[in-house]
């Protein structure tokens, strides 16, 4: 007689680890620098967020949700109206995202979840389906897919001048001897400093920061071509090879365009 084998179980989410937050903000409004002891899944229906905490940036466009760890401090800062969603994880919720804030997609069927759990407020706590979408949300969470929209800041006060004046105006052609000058320090210093600091060259922090860019820009209605052009490349097609090489796809499919 042949043993029977257990069917493995997938990781079930206490609903009393989860809570769920929504509110709606205006253009341009910051939420300051706070922090909270759960871990937070921050998601906008609508709208563009930027997230800041000591180690960088990230950027939120529709589609995405990011995730920041409990005790992590951070502002936020809304470009366009957003309809901000959260849901709030206590400790025990075993999320297998990479440790640190990360951008994540949100594929169609964990936006409903997530929706669907804001909407249900208290009641998720006390129903059949409130347990079911709990436990859904916890397995589509750790299938999710990362994507680069992070952008790193710096500790050292010369790189700090450059990168807080890179991020005002991304489209800059200025070299590192331009930038060398700015700062009074040798072009062979700042490139050894982005390196120590980043793990990356100038160049490359630059991309980084130009990436980010673009994508808010282009959640906000602006066109491939303005995007590039303002953003210091010399054609769409140059700015959409990077978007692709960095992100996997064009901006157009990037968007759900095509």
């Amino acid at each position: 007689m042949n043993a029977s084998r257990k069917r493995p179980v997938e990781p079930a989410l206490p609903l009393s680890s989860l809570r769920v937050f929504a509110r709606d903000y205006p253009d341009r409004h910051r939420i300051e620098r706070h922090s909270h002891e759960e871990a937070q899944l921050l998601y906008a229906a609508s709208g563009v967020m930027r997230l800041t905490t000591s180690r960088g940036r990230w950027i939120v466009p529709p589609l995405r949700a990011v995730w920041i760890p409990a005790r992590t401090a951070h502002t936020v800062d809304m470009e366009g109206a957003v309809a901000m969603r959260t849901l709030y994880f206590q400790p025990g919720a075993e999320i297998q995202i990479p440790e640190g804030c990360a951008v994540i997609k949100v594929r169609s069927f964990l936006r409903e979840l997530i929706l669907e759990a804001v909407s249900g407020g208290h009641a998720l706590d006390r129903s059949a389906r409130g347990r079911l979408i709990a436990s859904l949300l916890l397995i589509e969470l750790n299938q999710a897919v990362t994507e680069s929209l992070f952008i790193p800041l710096p500790e050292d006060l010369r790189l700090q001048v450059i990168c807080a004046k890179l991020l005002a105006n991304p489209g800059s052609g200025w070299t590192l001897e331009r930038w060398g000058e700015e700062v009074g320090s040798s072009p062979r210093t700042l490139a050894r400093l982005f390196h120590e600091a980043f793990g990356m060259g100038f160049r490359a922090w630059r991309d980084q920061a130009r990436l980010a860019e673009a994508v808010s820009r282009l959640s906000s209605g602006t066109s491939v071509e303005d995007a590039a052009s303002a953003l210091g490349y010399r054609s769409a097609s140059a700015f959409t090879a990077m978007f692709r090489r960095n992100l996997g796809s064009s901006p157009r499919a990037y968007f759900g365009e095509e």
